[in-house]
C-alpha cells in the first residue's frame, strides 16, 4: 500500500464522499488543500473547467502545482491561453513534454503514429509523461465532469486512483456545461477562442474536430473511431 493510499483508507474516502458530493468546487479544494498540499497537483488541457480551476485555485491555494501534458500537437490557441492564464492569476502551468519531439517522434514510427494507432500515440504522448508529472505527490485535481462520458460518471468527487496510485480530486464532477459556462462568463475568466468556432472539446489538433449543434461535446474528439478517452481518466486498467 503506498503512503497516499495508507492516508485515505476506504472508511474515509466514503466519509469524504458523503461530505463534499454537494459540495461547491472551492470547499473541495480547501479540503484537497488541507488534506495534501503540498503534495498536491493538478493537471490542465486548459479546457474551460481546467480554467475555471486555475481561477478558483489563485483565491485558495495559488502554490498548487498545476502542469498541461504537452504532446507536440497542441493548437496555437491552447498554448497561448496557458500565458492569457498567468497574466491573469498569476499561476504558470508547467508544461510537461515526452521524451522525444514530434519530429523524432515521427520519425521513430515512419510518419504521424496518430494515423495509424492513436492509442498508442496518446499512451506513449500523454500517459507515460503523467506518470512521471505525478512522481512524488499525494493527490492530483481533475477537471472532468460526470456527464462528459459514461467513465467519468462513474467517478467520484474525491476516490483512489490505481492507474496512477494516488487520491484524485473532482471539483467540478457535478457540474454541467451550462453550470460551466455560467461561472466562466459570470467571471469573466479566460478561455480557448476555438470553443466560439465549434469545438467544445478540445485535444491534440489532429485528432479534434469541430461538430455541429446537437452532437455530444466530445464528438469532436478522436471523431470517427471508438474512442472517447486517451486514457488518462478511462476505466481500462490494461495501460497499468
Amino acid at each position: 500500500m503506498s503512503r497516499a493510499e495508507a492516508m485515505l483508507a476506504e472508511e474515509e474516502l466514503t466519509e469524504v464522499n458523503e461530505l463534499l458530493v454537494e459540495a461547491a468546487p472551492t470547499e473541495i479544494l480547501r479540503w484537497a488543500v488541507e488534506r495534501f498540499f503540498p503534495r498536491l497537483t493538478m493537471a490542465t488541457a486548459f479546457g474551460p473547467e481546467g480554467c475555471i480551476l486555475i481561477h478558483l485555485l489563485a483565491e485558495v491555494e495559488p502554490r498548487v502545482r498545476v502542469f498541461n501534458l504537452d504532446t507536440g500537437y497542441q493548437f496555437p490557441e491552447t498554448l497561448a491561453l496557458r500565458d492569457q492564464l498567468a497574466d491573469r492569476y498569476g499561476i504558470e502551468v508547467e508544461m510537461v513534454r515526452p521524451d522525444t519531439s514530434v519530429g523524432e517522434y515521427e520519425s521513430l514510427h515512419s510518419g504521424p503514429l496518430y494515423v495509424a494507432n492513436s492509442e498508442q500515440c496518446c499512451y506513449e504522448r500523454k500517459i507515460i509523461p503523467l506518470r512521471r508529472a505525478l512522481v512524488g505527490y499525494d493527490s492530483w485535481i481533475t477537471a472532468i465532469r460526470a456527464d462528459q462520458s459514461a467513465d467519468r460518471a462513474k467517478a467520484k468527487v474525491v476516490g483512489w486512483d490505481p492507474k496512477f496510485s494516488l487520491v484524485k480530486v473532482n471539483p467540478l464532477l457535478n457540474w454541467t456545461r451550462r453550470d460551466v459556462w455560467a461561472f466562466i462568463v459570470a467571471n469573466r475568466v479566460p478561455y480557448n477562442p476555438l470553443h466560439d468556432r465549434g469545438y467544445p472539446s478540445i485535444g491534440c489538433w489532429p485528432c479534434t474536430k469541430p461538430v455541429v449543434n446537437g452532437q455530444d461535446e466530445r464528438a469532436g474528439r478522436w471523431a470517427g473511431q471508438a474512442k472517447t478517452e486517451c486514457g488518462l481518466h478511462s476505466l481500462d486498467s490494461s495501460q497499468l
